[in-house]
């Protein structure tokens, strides 16, 4: 992402960026690549940390909805939490989080990192090494990145839906969730709801980056600034998580559907049936579109606390290094 990754060493030093490095300092310490890769993953786990912890409380609540036939609005929303709170304690409104964090963290790095990997490469094969990606290529790095991400940690979504919809004397913590679904519906449950996640994906993932990418780099032509403010930040990633979920939304209702049949009393089998159901039941907006408005509220803040982040803790890390080699 541009923070201060790509190379500046055909250009000036300005805000955010840091000197490159000597060539012979390749030889100590990691190699800049790998230092990366490194940068990547820890940058990444951090900022998918803090955006899903800031807005948990309002994720298990859209995840409830979405997985019942009640009809949603904001006031049944915040009786919900309200209830929650009343019931089980403050801390309640963060059941799941500990399995949220299970999934984010390697989804996050994994995702940022094959992100900037994408990006590395698509660069070399079209030409633009070092430089900000045409749209195709930044719509496919974004894609490709979120699809990576989501076949690798699949499972850990799953034990995170089944925690945020049932009582926790259901089950007692992620293990006991693996145990129980392996042993009473089998381990293929596991990956049930696979495909519409990785269909949901692929738009959601793609127009995110793309969103992010592209008001970046208007900022930087318009303004003159290579490097935006924190704050214009938030409001890129704002938008791009608006985009990416808008676009994505009926496929992650369905996948949650399939994801927690075995604990609602439905059978969902199929994307096509399992859409057929509840439009037959409920509707096409209350039923594939339910919790959207929440959606457009935690979406933003989330989205655009990670990008930010992530792109902070990028430029933080490359500083500290420079700092260091040059204390040398």
């Amino acid at each position: 992402m541009g923070n201060g990754v790509q190379q500046h060493q055909a250009t000036p030093l300005t805000q955010g960026e840091v000197l490159p490095l000597p060539s012979d300092s390749q030889a100590e310490g990691l190699k800049p690549q790998t230092r990366s890769v490194v940068n990547s993953l820890l940058s990444g786990a951090l900022a998918g940390a803090l955006a899903k912890t800031a807005v948990a409380p309002l994720d298990r609540t859209k995840i409830i909805f979405q997985v019942s036939s009640a009809r949603f609005s904001a006031k049944e929303a915040y009786r919900l939490i309200y209830r929650t709170y009343l019931k089980d304690g403050f801390l309640s409104l963060w059941r799941g989080n500990s399995a949220t964090m299970v999934r984010v963290i390697p989804y996050a790095a994994i995702q940022f990192c094959a992100h900037e990997q994408y990006k590395r490469l698509l660069g070399g094969y079209f030409g633009f090494q070092g430089k900000a990606l045409p749209p195709v290529p930044r719509l496919l790095a974004g894609s490709m990145a979120g699809t990576t991400a989501a076949m690798l940690t699949y499972p850990l979504d799953m034990v995170r839906a089944r925690m945020a919809v049932t009582p926790k004397e259901m089950y007692s913590n992620i293990i006991h969730v693996f145990v129980r679904i392996s042993r009473e519906e089998g381990l293929k449950t596991l990956y049930r709801g696979f495909t519409p996640t990785i269909l949901g994906v692929v738009p959601y993932a793609g127009l995110s980056f793309f969103t992010y990418e592209t008001l970046k780099k208007m900022h930087a032509e318009r303004s003159g600034r290579p490097q935006p403010y924190s704050y214009e930040r938030l409001v890129f990633g704002a938008c791009a998580g608006l985009l990416g979920q808008s676009a994505s939304y009926p496929l992650d209702v369905v996948r949650r559907r399939m994801q927690t049949a075995g604990v609602t009393g439905h059978t969902y089998g199929t994307i096509l049936g399992t859409m057929r159901d509840i439009v037959a039941e409920e509707g096409v907006v209350r039923g594939l579109y339910k919790g959207l408005s929440m959606n457009w509220v935690k979406g933003p803040i989330a989205v655009g606390i990670s990008f930010t982040t992530f792109d902070m803790t990028q430029i933080l890390l490359k500083k500290l290094y420079q700092l260091r080699y040059n204390n040398r």
